[in-house]
């Protein structure tokens, strides 16, 4: 059996200095999500692409959403259930419902659901993030269930923090991956 590493990017999408996007070239058994309009984003047609990819993925999927697409899975589990995830890490959460921290563009992403996350989770922070404190990340990491790591000042876990390859997320994605059962070598 096989386990699918979903990348699932945030407003703008991830640029080529991305650890995303780096993670998709170096994990053979990695997807991404596509939308159709990154920089004006609608929940519901976010919704729908990233109901589309996960059905179209054979076997086990772990999920690695960062930003804006941390509410996205948040609101997919509200709506929808697969036994194909078997976890999630969960990096960076844009806080949806403050507008000190987020653009208008994304408030129709709000509010954040708060409900359990039906499969293990890492929360995934950084203390001098400007879309959101750290409080607030460890607020959703302890709501939905997720374990939490904070990873000091890397800002918002982005290009701009310059993480390459983030070895660090690694470990954190490795670890997800041992709880699921799934045999698989990153």
């Amino acid at each position: 059996m096989s386990i699918t590493i979903l990348i699932i990017p945030g407003l703008g999408d991830s640029g080529e200095k991305h650890w995303q996007t780096h993670w998709l070239k170096k994990f053979e058994h990695s997807v991404k999500v596509y939308q159709d309009n990154w920089d004006e984003p609608i929940l519901d047609d976010w919704l729908t692409k990233l109901n589309e990819t996960i059905e179209n993925v054979n076997g086990k999927i772990v999920l690695v959403a960062h930003s804006l697409a941390v509410s996205l899975v948040a609101h997919w589990v509200e709506k929808h259930e697969s036994t194909k995830i078997v976890g999630a890490l969960l990096v960076a959460p844009a806080d949806v419902d403050s507008p000190a921290h987020t653009p208008d563009i994304i408030r129709n992403f709000a509010p954040i659901p708060l409900s359990k996350l039906p499969f293990p989770t890492t929360v995934v922070a950084s203390e001098n993030d400007n879309y959101v404190t750290l409080t607030r990340a460890k607020f959703f990491a302890d709501n939905w269930g997720s374990s939490f790591k904070n990873i000091g000042r890397k800002g918002h876990i982005n290009s701009d923090t310059n993480l390459e390859y983030w070895e660090e997320g690694q470990i954190f994605l490795e670890e997800i991956i041992a709880t699921s059962g799934v045999p698989i070598q990153l």
